[in-house]
């Protein structure tokens, strides 16, 4: 990934979800199965949309007012 903040149409792989939110792999896996961050697989790869960063930033903002 060429910057840290992806664009729109770019489907993340875990590292890069990791390295967008400084979170750990199991924290974003966490995140995945909890339904926080959604994802697809593409055969054995997982992927996350680029949306899905903003979203979940947003979402966290917005339970802590």
């Amino acid at each position: 990934m060429s910057a840290l903040i992806p664009t729109p149409n770019e489907a993340l792989t875990v590292p890069e979800v990791m390295a967008a939110l400084r979170l750990s792999r199991f924290k974003v896996y966490d995140l995945i199965r909890s339904g926080e961050i959604r994802s697809f697989t593409i055969g054995r790869a997982r992927r996350v949309p680029a949306t899905e960063i903003p979203a979940y930033i947003r979402k966290r903002m917005e339970d802590n007012d």
